[in-house]
C-alpha cells in the first residue's frame, strides 16, 4: 500500500511539472521527456508519457503495479521563465539535490507564481517593437510614432478582449482591425506616410512565433498530432489579424 501511494505520489509531481510546463509554452516532447526523467529519478517503475497540447496522459508501474493518469489543459500562455524554473527541478531531482516531498514544494510554489511582467510594461514593449519593426521593413522614421501608437493599441486591445471574449479568434480578429483603423487614420492625418509599413510593424507583437517555432520543433521530434493542432492554431491567429487588417481596409 505505501509502495503504491508513493507511486501516486511521484505521478502527482510528474504532473504538475508536465503542466506547468506545458501551460506556460514548453513544447510537447519536452514536456514527455520531462516528466519521464523526474519518475525515474524518484525511483518509478516503467514510464510512458503522451502529451498534446490540450491533454497529458502519463502511465506508471511498481512492483507490477500499473496505474495511468490524465489531465486537461484548458488555458495556455507563454512563460518561458516557469518553463526554466521546472526545468532546474527536473534536473535537481535528477541529481539527488531535491526528494519528491521538497520537489512537490516548488513546483506548487512555480504554479503559483506571477512572473509575467505587467500590463503596462507588456504594452509598452510591443509599443516600442512595433516601431522598431516599421523602421526594419524599411519605413520611414516618420512612421515611426504612428506604429508605436497602433501597435501598442492594438496589443492592449487583444489582451482586454480576450477578458470578455475568451474566444482568442475575434479578441485577434478585433485587434488587428483596431491597428487598421488607427493606422488608416494616422495616414489620412498626414501624420503617417506608409500605411503597409505601419500596418506591418503594429501587427508583429500579434504574430504567434512562438507558437510557430513550438510547431515546427515538435514535427521534427516525431510529435505529428502535437506539432499539425499548433501549426492549425498558428494558421488560425494569422488569419484573424489578416482577417481584422482586410475588413478594415476593404470599408473605408
Amino acid at each position: 500500500m505505501d509502495n503504491q501511494k508513493q507511486l501516486y505520489d511521484i505521478m502527482d509531481a510528474c504532473l504538475l511539472a508536465g503542466k506547468v510546463m506545458l501551460q506556460s509554452g514548453a513544447e510537447t516532447f519536452r514536456v514527455e521527456d520531462t516528466m519521464v526523467r523526474m519518475a525515474s529519478a524518484l525511483g518509478a517503475g516503467e514510464t510512458y508519457s503522451y502529451v498534446t497540447p490540450t491533454v497529458i496522459m502519463f502511465s506508471a508501474s511498481g512492483r507490477g503495479e500499473a496505474t495511468t493518469r490524465l489531465i486537461r489543459i484548458s488555458a495556455r500562455t507563454t512563460d518561458l521563465k516557469k518553463v526554466a524554473m521546472v526545468n532546474s527541478v527536473s534536473r535537481k531531482i535528477s541529481t539527488g539535490e531535491l526528494n519528491l516531498s521538497d520537489a512537490w514544494i516548488e513546483l506548487k510554489e512555480i504554479e503559483a507564481a506571477r512572473l509575467t511582467y505587467s500590463l503596462f510594461y507588456q504594452v509598452f514593449a510591443a509599443a516600442i517593437a512595433s516601431g522598431c519593426f516599421t523602421v526594419m521593413f524599411k519605413g520611414s522614421w516618420m512612421d515611426f510614432l504612428p506604429s508605436v501608437a497602433a501597435g501598442g493599441a492594438g496589443f492592449f486591445s487583444a489582451i482586454y478582449l480576450h477578458r470578455f471574449v475568451p474566444i482568442k479568434f475575434f479578441s485577434e480578429f478585433l485587434a488587428s482591425a483596431m491597428i487598421g483603423l488607427i493606422s488608416f487614420a494616422f495616414i489620412k492625418s498626414g501624420l503617417g506616410q506608409e500605411l503597409d509599413k505601419i500596418i506591418i510593424g503594429s501587427v508583429m507583437p500579434l504574430v504567434p512565433g512562438l507558437l510557430i517555432t513550438n510547431a515546427v520543433r515538435d514535427l521534427m521530434a516525431g510529435h505529428l498530432v502535437s506539432g499539425i493542432s499548433k501549426g492549425a492554431e498558428a494558421f488560425l491567429t494569422a488569419f484573424a489579424i489578416g482577417s481584422g487588417i482586410a475588413v478594415v481596409l476593404s470599408l473605408l
